[in-house]
């Protein structure tokens, strides 16, 4: 292991190929210097540097040390800044799980923000469905949980708070044998469709469903994203957020249909673990408060 001052000398000497150079950038003696270097060589037991020439130069084992040395610093540099910034009260890094019904562009001006505040922090943020949104704090796999359905489950620590409400359609394809179909749309007329549905991403917790009746055939996409695709496709049918789909409702390319038993709208949540405190997540927090931005998360971007 070498110490900070053997670090500081062999950048030095790579970068200056001069003893007397290197002794006036460390502030030294070139006696010192030279010592030092020697020294280094004697408890590695390695030709490090090549004294034959006028200008100092390293070996190639020197070379080999000096880059390792200069990569060294700099880790060494980084992690100093680390530390500052955790025993600063900042985290090291906040992971952030949405679920995937939020549109992620609409995150984008709070990562922005969130940088000019130059705290260090590095952001990690995923997405999941359903119960698996859930899951991810429960198992560790966030910090933060953004835009989570229906009413928290037991989780030691959890603390919440609502974000809004999202409001859905069911939607067809004007091409789609549904679009026809006098409304409002029965169970046992759906059921002869398939419905196209977001798979639940939990891993342990109850797996949930919805939009799938009993016995109902169904084409599990990977996201949001993906199921109105398909739905426009003419590939299925299915509820879909409101405001995502105003677009593609005015411009003609999904119909709204109405159904017997229409879907409830969901509430969404904010949540962390109680015994995660840092900087970085009370900002999150506080942005996440506030009625505008909540209200442009709930409502997301209309596809066009």
């Amino acid at each position: 292991m070498l110490s900070a001052d053997e670090l500081a000398l062999l950048d030095a000497i790579r970068e200056t190929g001069s003893l007397s150079r290197a002794a006036a950038r460390l502030g030294k003696a070139p006696s010192t210097v030279s010592h030092a270097a020697r020294q280094l060589e004697a408890r590695l037991d390695a030709l490090l540097f090549d004294r034959r020439r006028y200008r100092l130069q390293l070996t190639p084992a020197g070379q080999l040390l000096a880059q390792e040395a200069a990569r060294l610093m700099l880790d060494v540099s980084r992690l100093t800044r680390r530390v500052k910034q955790v025993a600063g009260g900042w985290e090291d890094r906040l992971w952030i799980v949405t679920d995937e019904i939020l549109e992620f562009d609409t995150l984008l001006p709070v990562i922005q923000s969130f940088d000019a505040l130059d705290s260090g922090v590095t952001l990690r943020i995923t997405h999941e469905v359903l119960t698996g949104t859930w899951d991810a704090l429960r198992d560790g796999r966030a910090d933060l949980v953004v835009g989570a359905t229906n009413e928290p489950p037991v989780i030691p620590g959890l603390r919440w708070f609502e974000l809004g409400v999202m409001e859905w359609v069911f939607a067809v394809a004007p091409h789609h044998p549904l679009a026809k179909v006098e409304e409002p749309l029965d169970a046992a007329t759906l059921q002869q469709h398939r419905a196209v549905v977001v798979a639940d991403t939990s891993r342990k917790l109850e797996v949930r469903g919805y939009g799938v009746l009993g016995g109902q055939p169904s084409l599990a996409v990977p996201t949001m994203h993906a199921k109105v695709r398909a739905q426009c496709a003419g590939l299925g049918v299915g509820w879909l957020p409101r405001e995502r789909a105003a677009g593609l409702l005015a411009h003609g390319e999904l119909v709204e249909k109405r159904v017997a038993n229409p879907r409830e709208p969901n509430l969404l949540y904010v949540a962390w673990r109680g015994d995660h405190q840092g900087k970085a997540l009370d900002w999150w927090l506080a942005q996440l408060k506030q009625e505008r931005l909540a209200a442009r998360l709930v409502k997301g971007i209309a596809i066009s």
